[in-house]
């Protein structure tokens, strides 16, 4: 806009209201732009609102487009102290008796010899400890702690070395093997030398220390288990393979003891997974009614008659009533519980799906998964609407691009009536200024008559 001008007001003429309603006319079509820009911008900000509605529902759909996002089990313990249990998607649901013979458990070997102090005293001047077959050397003074810090920092030894407190004054050093199992022992050779020495328990005299149980102070074994009578042996107390799908955490031993481990299917998980589909649907849904009620009341950036809303509507609910020959024994969602309201949208009938899964959620799946299933197809459909090029990001790019020129319409226009303001303005300024010149003169021709009668 250009800058205000004042005129000189002697004329009895407002000249600034004849501009202003000379531009107000001339103003019009801009506004008619802006409005136009307006609604264009809300109708942008729509589109991003049912982008992320259809986000939520493909959100869901995902969650239920694998198998084995759909099949759960539970895994129950009879003593979850000494055997926990969980089941993975590929469970064998079934019994299963486990006695726990042993643990698995890493070697432990510490040094015979005592030093009085962790830091101070030094225990050896050079020399080499072996270790697992791998050598640490020494080339100066290092006291117990030192020793424990070289060996930690040894690349490829299979211990972890600590100083621990055995009495007053009386400090040992300890090895621990990095793994459990009888795999993963070591043997400890020594050929230290100087200061107040180290040395470890070798019972067979054989220049070998840890390899008799007596060398150590625990000595390196394998977890032993039967699971339904049948051997089992690990050097982890983890076990994913004795039960099918199954990890067993192994805590206590007691081959006295028989602990029962009860794999069997979980539909709650199905049920939650649909239940939040319902819910994301459903909210779809409400957001399409409110764009409907907008449009009807005369919103011109409503969705309500856009036809990428009336695509998407069409497109979910044809994948949700089409029917399924090819998956077992349910042929329509409407078998699992999910079916229509009167009011177009969705509810899970809990009597209905707990009927459909009692023997299992197998059958669910063949329905629910796959390319050919329920939410395969409703995730083709969602594809078409979300992925890269989609119909909704092509929406948003053509009102994007409908924003940009009008906004170009809108500078050029604006730029216009600013000129065209401007040469108005100067063009009343200098009839004011030549009407206010007139009325001057007028007044001294009028005092020369005067004096001359």
């Amino acid at each position: 806009m250009s800058s205000p001008i004042s005129f000189s007001g002697f004329n009895n003429i407002d000249f600034s209201s004849i501009v202003n309603s000379l531009m107000a006319a001339e103003t019009q079509p801009l506004t008619n732009l802006q409005r136009q820009q307006s609604t264009l911008q809300t109708k942008a900000s729509q589109v991003t609102a049912l982008t992320s509605q259809v986000s939520l529902v493909q959100t869901a759909v995902t969650a239920l487009s694998s198998a084995s996002s759909i099949t759960s089990f539970t895994a129950t313990s009879t003593d979850s102290a000494a055997v926990g249990v969980s089941a993975r998607s590929t469970a064998a649901p079934g019994h299963y008796d486990v006695v726990v013979q042993e643990l698995a458990r890493g070697q432990v070997t510490a040094s015979d010899s005592t030093a009085p102090d962790t830091n101070t005293t030094a225990v050896a001047t050079g020399g080499t400890l072996t270790i697992g077959g791998v050598d640490v050397t020494i080339d100066h003074n290092v006291t117990l702690q030192g020793l424990a810090d070289a060996i930690n920092s040894k690349s490829g030894v299979p211990v972890r070395a600590s100083v621990v407190q055995s009495g007053a004054a009386t400090y040992r050093l300890v090895m621990t093997s990095l793994a459990s199992g009888t795999a993963n022992a070591f043997t400890v050779t020594n050929a230290m030398t100087g200061g107040a020495g180290v040395t470890f328990t070798d019972t067979d005299n054989d220049g070998i220390s840890g390899d008799s149980a007596a060398d150590n102070a625990v000595q390196a074994t394998n977890a032993s288990v039967l699971v339904n009578n049948i051997q089992i042996t690990s050097s982890s107390n983890t076990l994913t393979a004795a039960i099918p799908g199954a990890t067993l955490t192994l805590t206590k031993k007691d081959p006295a003891a028989t602990i029962g481990v009860d794999i069997a299917v979980d539909s709650s998980a199905l049920r939650s997974k649909l239940s939040s589909f319902v819910t994301a649907y459903n909210s779809l849904m409400s957001y399409a009614a409110g764009q409907d009620k907008s449009a009807a009341g005369g919103d011109a950036s409503s969705l309500g008659r856009d036809p990428v809303l009336r695509q998407l509507r069409l497109g979910l609910r044809s994948a949700l009533n089409t029917s399924h020959p090819n998956s077992g024994p349910f042929k329509y969602l409407s078998e699992l519980g999910v079916e229509f309201t009167k009011t177009g949208t969705l509810q899970l009938n809990d009597a209905v799906f707990a009927a459909a899964v009692a023997s299992g959620t197998d059958n669910a799946s063949k329905l629910l998964v796959g390319s050919t299933g329920v939410f395969g197809a409703l995730g083709s459909v969602l594809d078409q609407f979300t992925g890269t090029g989609g119909v909704l990001s092509s929406s948003r790019q053509q009102i994007s691009t409908q924003i940009a020129s009008l906004t170009k319409q809108i500078t050029n226009m604006q730029t216009r009536l600013d000129q065209q303001r401007a040469s108005l303005q100067a063009q009343f300024t200098a009839a004011d200024l030549a009407m206010s010149q007139l009325t001057s003169q007028s007044g001294s021709i009028a005092g020369l008559s005067t004096a001359k009668g």
